[in-house]
């Protein structure tokens, strides 16, 4: 059971270090990881071409959703993903996945759980996953899961073509949940904690362009759902509620950080806490995401 991990990447060296060393130690299960890089100046080749832990294509892309559609055809793994340069893996993440879809065969398309930290590593609250559903994907403002914690088997992309459209610079990832959803593809949600998300200040999902493509996005949205779209997020939050979303236990987790990029170094979560503080507009994720309702 083989695992290709894709990460885009420009100008993102000390994020891309510690994504990279996440992958690399998920020795308990084979895996590739295929680093897209769109010709970085900032010292990120000087290093990346000749680190053996990863396949390293330097090219010039259309964009983030260019670079990964360009690994997943290249990836040569039984089940695909995506990690961009601000995420990682916690320990045994792929190991954890892995054994979900033994568990579960007829499932196409995995969800798991994300802990979002800030630039030093430190907690700043849970991102648990859901199923995600046409009204709420569509007009919602966010998404019901991390593209880091966001796994799919081959098929998914062999017989039902569901690559990302490269038209799109930020909410790539929106438009193609929406597709995912109308295929009909079997999902299903692994309600364990995969993946971490860094907050580095720095996320696309500040940017003017993300803006404008929320408006865009929004306005593409049947009418009937726009005018809908208070009670479709409280029906979100209600499936949150159901889920046990708002609730949690203490727990530790082990990441890399710019101050232990070689060893993982263990936080531990004395409060869970589903509350996103960053005072940001919200959007939909791109890896790079906003609070859930």
């Amino acid at each position: 059971m083989t695992f290709s991990i894709v990460t885009p990447s420009y100008r993102n060296s000390e994020w891309l270090k510690l994504c990279v060393a996440s992958v690399a130690d998920q020795t308990e299960v084979p895996h590739e990881h295929i680093v897209q890089d769109a010709g970085s100046e900032d010292g990120t080749l000087d290093w990346l071409t000749r680190d053996p832990r990863v396949a390293a294509f330097v090219e010039k892309d259309r964009g983030m959703y260019d670079a990964v559609n360009r690994g997943w055809r290249r990836a040569r793994g039984e089940f695909l993903a995506y990690l961009n340069c601000d995420e990682q893996y916690l320990p045994g993440a792929l190991k954890r996945v892995a054994d979900f879809f033994a568990r579960c065969p007829e499932v196409e398309v995995v969800f798991s759980d994300s802990v979002v930290v800030d630039a030093q590593g430190r907690y700043g609250c849970d991102r648990r996953a859901l199923a995600p559903q046409l009204w709420h994907s569509q007009v919602s403002g966010t998404l019901s899961f991390l593209t880091a914690a966001l796994f799919l088997r081959r098929r998914v992309l062999d017989q039902h073509g569901l690559f990302f459209d490269e038209n799109w610079r930020d909410l790539g990832d929106a438009e193609w949940t929406v597709r995912l959803v109308k295929s009909g593809l079997r999902m299903a949600v692994l309600p364990e904690f995969t993946s971490v998300f860094t907050e580095t200040g720095q996320n696309m999902n500040l940017g003017a362009n993300a803006a404008r493509e929320r408006l865009q996005f929004l306005a593409s949205a049947p009418w009937g759902v726009r005018v809908l779209r208070s009670l479709v997020v409280a029906h979100f939050r209600l499936r949150r509620w159901r889920a046990g979303h708002y609730r949690g236990r203490p727990y530790d987790y082990a990441i890399f950080t710019r101050a232990s990029p070689a060893v993982r170094r263990s936080f531990h979560v004395s409060r869970p806490t589903f509350r996103w503080t960053r005072p940001a507009p919200a959007s939909l994720p791109s890896g790079r995401p906003p609070p859930a309702g």
